[in-house]
């Protein structure tokens, strides 16, 4: 019986050259543009919710509507800019955020493909060791270190992470 294959797809050499430009103009687009927040720094700044989206924006309004109701301190020039730039950059973001859990899904069945049939092939080479096959006992010992013995994977048991 043959395993059920979940995905099958491949990419030419045209096509991945076209990705990695693609990446590359991305990169060169966002160069001294862009940062790299620390986890902590993640915490820190946190992301802005809907509801926090809605403060800024009635905000905004009220700042065109009442200039002269802006605190001195307040640099309106760069809250506009900070603004816009946060509206230009928000739909790039969610597009980009799909493709690359389109990339992550179909990397996942790949792998559960993968890992499926190096069981299949770890189990013949088990049955071919016990059926002393020349040559098979040394292939199963060396992948059966691979499996570990108290209480996570088997060979019947993928490990969820692959």
């Amino acid at each position: 019986m043959a395993l059920e294959n979940l995905i099958s797809v491949t990419f030419t050499e045209d096509e991945l050259n076209k990705l990695t430009q693609g990446i590359a103009t991305i990169r060169e687009v966002l160069a001294g543009k862009t940062v790299n927040l620390t986890p902590e720094q993640r915490a820190q700044y946190g992301r802005i919710a809907n509801q926090n989206k809605l403060i800024v924006d009635k905000a905004k309004n009220y700042m065109e509507q009442h200039p002269s109701w802006i605190p001195n301190f307040l640099d309106k020039e760069e809250f506009d800019r900070d603004y816009s730039t946060r509206q230009q950059i928000e739909t790039h973001v969610q597009l980009l955020e799909n493709l690359s859990q389109q990339l992550v899904d179909t990397k996942t069945l790949l792998d559960y493909d993968n890992y499926s049939n190096a069981l299949s092939f770890y189990r013949m080479m088990r049955f071919l060791a016990g059926e002393n096959e020349p040559g098979a006992k040394s292939v199963y010992q060396d992948m059966k270190v691979l499996f570990k013995k108290s209480g996570g994977i088997t060979p019947d048991t993928p490990d969820t992470e692959l």
